[in-house]
Formats: C-alpha cells, structure tokens, sequence
C-alpha cells in the first residue's frame, strides 16, 4: 500500500515470539487478514494481538517512543469507556529480519464494522454516541492538540486536499468537492480541545448483533477539536442513524460541519490512494464522499 513498506510473514512472527516471549511458544501464531493500512496484524493464541508499523518512525529508537506513546494512550483511555478497549502487553525488539520495534495487546472479539454494516442501525448510534460522549468526559488534564494531522485547524490541510483533486479528477466529482471544501476550510473554532479517539472509522468499531463490542487503534487517545470524533457519523452512519447521533450529541450546526470537513480531508485521500492496494478501504473513503455531497445537497 505504501511506499517502501515493511513485510512481515507469520514466519517472523514466531521466531520473534519464541525468542522474546518464550512463555508464549505454544500459542498458535495466525495472521489477521485486514483493510487496515498502518499495522501487519497477528494473533498470538486466543488472548493476544502483535502488531507490526508497515511505516514505522525513522530508526529504532523513534519507533519505540511511538509505541510506548500509543501504549499509554491505550492505558488511559482503557476502562473510561462503556466500551472495550485492547490493554498493552508488551513491546517487542527488532530481530528476525524485521528492523523495528513492535507491539502486543489483547485481542478483542467482534467484526469490525466494514463487514458487519451497522450503518442503518439505530442502536449502533446510540453506541457511538455514548462512546463519543464518554471520551469527552475524559479529563484533559490541560492538554491542548499537538498533532500535525487532524484534529487542529482545518485549512492547514489545504495542500494535502489540493493533491487529492488533482489524483482525483478521474475518480470523483472534483468540481463539486472543490466547492464543499471553499466552505469547510474556513469553518471557525468556537470550542475548546477535548478528548478524542481520532480516528472512528469502520476498521476501528468492532460491531456484535448490530451493536458496538469495542473499539480499536486507541493509541492516538488525546486532545482535538471536539468535531474531529464526529467523522464517524459520516464514515459510518445512514441519513437515518445519523441523526438520532446527532440528537443525542446536541451537536449545533458549526460542530457539525467541522465534522463534516474531518471526515472530507481523511477520505478524499482514501480514494485515490488505495485505488489499486485497498480497495476496500477506497470504497469506504468513496462512499463518505457520496453522503457528504448527499447531504449539501439537500441542505442546498
């Protein structure tokens, strides 16, 4: 999917395993099939998730201070939530012909919700809701964003959104997103930094009976635009399901749209960029796409 990506064979997992964590030599080491595009995903018996950066930081020593970061993300948020959350287990060391740092966490159950489509489920809002409004109770301990992808001010991804309609010319309706994203990048910040997730797309809600059973890829926990989370609803959600979120949220119409706009900057970029090595992961930046315009339109 990337350029100069890392690989990793359930080979080099066991050896890795089984030199590191000897404990855990008779568990069975099978590899996760996913849409996701940062980690190579195992599974280390019934308890235990590995995780490997496909683009890790530069250098040893960077990747691990990205993964212990993520950990104690993964630490704070776990418990504070309705919801499950993976724990931190372990960091694991370079070796067997992988040159990085990698991670261990519990494994939860559940299908994650590019599978399962709970997006006309009305129940699965409510969760979401409650997931969203839990995250925002978390204390920020005076913690502002600090990041530089989403979650400050929109229009600093201004040269990012221009590349995307240049890739894009031929695979979506460039001129009406263009006119989308005159309106979205001078959206205002009327609300102060809140706890977030960041990043409330399918790959990241595991769903069971149409409902939330957890959440996934809790690393990058920390303060943002309190509208970031609210991407979900557009990645995610029907007309229908939508609003009732919406509802339960109080979401005032300027939130709303700088949701909006998060979710339009993360998934114009999924579209041409996974055109040929994730498909799946090119439908879903699509079809947010499609709702986004959907909406304008009859709001229009």
């Amino acid at each position: 999917m990337h350029a100069n990506q890392l690989t990793v064979s359930p080979g080099t997992v066991r050896a890795l395993v089984d030199e590191q964590f000897p404990e855990w030599r008779d568990l069975e080491i099978t590899s996760v099939v996913s849409h996701g595009t940062v980690n190579g995903i195992f599974r280390i018996g019934d308890r235990f998730t590995a995780r490997f950066p496909l683009q890790p930081p530069h250098g040893v020593e960077a990747t691990r201070l990205w993964l212990e970061a993520e950990a104690d993300a993964a630490r704070e948020v776990h418990g504070q939530t309705r919801f499950p959350t993976p724990e931190p287990v372990a960091i694991g060391e370079p070796g067997a012909g992988y040159p990085v740092p990698w991670s261990v966490q519990t494994w939860l159950p559940g299908v994650v919700a590019s599978k399962a489509h709970p997006g006309e489920s009305v129940g699965f809002a409510h969760d979401l809701a409650d997931l969203i409004a839990d995250l925002r109770a978390i204390d920020t301990r005076g913690r502002t964003f600090a990041g530089r992808g989403r979650g400050g001010e929109i229009d600093v991804h201004d040269e990012w959104v221009e590349t995307c309609f240049r890739q894009s010319e031929t695979l979506l309706d460039v001129p009406s997103l263009r006119k989308l994203w005159a309106d979205f990048r001078v959206l205002p910040r009327a609300s102060a930094d809140v706890m977030t997730h960041g990043d409330l797309i399918h790959g990241n809600l595991l769903v069971s009976g149409e409902r939330l059973a957890g959440v996934l890829d809790v690393g990058g926990f920390g303060a943002a635009d309190p509208a970031l989370d609210l991407l979900s609803a557009w990645n995610v959600l029907e007309t229908g399901p939508r609003e009732v979120f919406r509802s339960l949220l109080k979401v005032d119409d300027l939130e709303w749209e700088r949701g909006k706009a998060w979710a339009f900057v993360q998934a114009i970029g999924c579209v041409w960029y996974y055109v040929h090595t994730n498909p799946t992961m090119h439908d879903l930046g699509k079809r947010c796409l499609d709702r986004i315009l959907a909406d304008s339109r009859d709001a229009g």
